[in-house]
């Protein structure tokens, strides 16, 4: 499967230029590929105040997505502010080429910065199949918590979409790096760059690491597409061989 990352800046709760920004790059894009991943927030950026940002599933952001996926015929994946039954979350959608879409709420909410407080927390893990792949996707403080990310339905591609800062950008580094060798899987964790309205300095460092842990792409901090091909025999093969997962615990989440 060929993945698509669009590292990028954000444009401070614009959702209808943010979207007008992603369209002219992947129009300019004479790749193909079959999967585009987008940050966090990518409507929007991190932000705490999402009552006049806040959209439907049947809002102007979702509607585009539906329209550029089919237009393309491509997934595109990448979380936004959503206002349902009175709660806002931190909403992922997996929008597929025909339109159709799943979507994981977030889980972990990020206290620290009050997240907690205002969105309501996500209460199932989502798989998606797609192209014959079984992707787990999360979001940004997700990455901490490695129970909630234990490999134990099989999947084969762990996607992690971020406004993850400078500041902490070692603990990005390396929790990517080992969430892929524990779940031996493929991970793709896409991170924003530029500076928010709260002075918060992003620089990105999206990457795709392997299911042993070798990185196949580090978009450092540079602005763009990124566009990289998986392969899930090779990984297959080899947790045939190394058998790792076989020894895994047994446990149940509790929501």
């Amino acid at each position: 499967m060929k993945i698509a990352i669009f590292q990028t800046k954000l444009i401070w709760q614009k959702p209808a230029e943010n979207q007008q920004f992603l369209k002219e790059y992947l129009d300019a894009c004479d790749e193909t590929f079959d999967l585009l991943v987008l940050p966090e927030m990518f409507t929007t950026g991190f932000t705490m105040t999402p009552s006049g940002v806040a959209e439907t599933m049947d809002g102007d952001s979702i509607q585009w997505l539906r329209k550029t996926a089919q237009e393309k015929q491509i997934a595109i994946t990448g979380s936004l502010i959503i206002e349902e039954n009175e709660h806002y979350y931190n909403r992922l959608v997996f929008v597929f080429p025909n339109g159709s879409l799943e979507f994981y709420d977030k889980r972990h909410l990020f206290s620290l910065a009050g997240e907690d407080k205002i969105y309501a927390k996500g209460k199932s893990k989502k798989i998606i199949n797609y192209k014959g792949w079984k992707i787990c996707p999360l979001i940004c403080y997700d990455l901490r918590f490695p129970v909630f990310s234990r490999n134990v339905e099989g999947y084969d591609l762990l996607l992690y979409v971020a406004n993850w800062p400078k500041p902490r950008i070692n603990a990005w580094n390396a929790l990517l790096k080992a969430r892929a060798i524990e779940n031996m899987v493929f991970t793709v964790g896409v991170n924003r760059i530029g500076i928010d309205e709260n002075d918060l300095e992003y620089i990105g460092n999206s990457q795709v690491i392997d299911y042993l842990g070798n990185e196949i792409m580090n978009c450092t901090s540079e602005q763009g597409f990124f566009i990289t091909e998986i392969h899930k025999e090779t990984m297959l093969e080899t947790r045939e061989k190394l058998n790792f997962l076989n020894d895994r615990d047994s446990f149940q989440l509790v929501f």
